[in-house]
């Protein structure tokens, strides 16, 4: 690299929480970012594609230079993603749902980023996760996101039950997610593991039309019927 050459920057482009109007939930930033972005590391190519073409139509699509961040990706390779960065060039990172680094493979590449000194700039967009504790009305102040707890039964079990101890003794809110189409299930052993004046927030389909966001104790979630199957949902309990 030539020493005169100004090193680009990586910017954190958040994406929609679903099949929404972007610029109805993301500032005019975002757009701005895009026209000026060409190179991304993303996590699926197709609908990094279509938010990038919703967001600016005009962009020239066989102009853009994509990158792939998965289960699947060598993480050899990802030090490589950021050469562009080296030769004066801006890259942006889009996650699938919300902000990248957020529960999201995004995290390894900013980390990286900070290795080589290259500056990291995230933009403002929505969080699911922090927009379900603001709903929530439980502790803001002391929370821990857990992400997926364990698919063994057994191990579950003794998981949750371990979070909720912990809720009680570090007056912490406890936030999980889980594959959507298993939203019923995890509900069920919530319903069945914790205690009954434990309170729980289901944050659901957060930002679109049929978003539905409530707190309640187990004992009154065991009275409400609710459909969560294949639909985003943000569990958060506090015990």
């Amino acid at each position: 690299m030539d020493n005169t050459t100004k090193i680009g920057k990586v910017y954190l482009i958040p994406t929609t929480l679903g099949d929404n109007e972007p610029l109805e939930v993301l500032p005019i930033s975002i757009k701005r970012a895009i026209e000026n972005i060409d190179y991304y590391i993303v996590e699926n190519e197709k609908t990094a594609r279509r938010f990038i073409k919703k967001i600016s139509s005009g962009k020239s699509q066989p102009s853009l230079h994509i990158e792939l961040i998965n289960k699947f990706t060598d993480p050899q390779s990802i030090p490589s993603f950021l050469d562009p960065c080296l030769e004066g060039k801006n890259i942006g990172i889009i996650s699938e749902a919300g902000c990248p680094g957020i529960a999201d493979p995004g995290a390894d590449v900013v980390k990286i980023a900070h290795q080589k000194k290259i500056q990291v700039v995230p933009l403002v967009g929505p969080s699911s996760i922090f927009l379900a504790l603001m709903a929530s009305g439980l502790n803001g102040q002391s929370f821990a996101f857990n992400g997926y707890l364990p698919i063994d039964g057994g191990e579950r079990k003794s998981t949750i039950k371990k979070m909720e101890r912990i809720s009680k003794e570090l007056n912490q809110s406890q936030i999980f997610i889980e594959t959507p189409y298993r939203n019923d299930k995890l509900l069920a052993e919530f319903l069945k593991t914790l205690g009954n004046q434990t309170l729980l927030c289901i944050a659901t389909d957060i930002t679109l039309p049929t978003e539905q966001i409530a707190t309640n104790t187990i004992a009154d979630w065991k009275k409400i019927s609710i459909d969560l199957n294949k639909r985003p949902t943000i569990f958060i309990f506090h015990s």
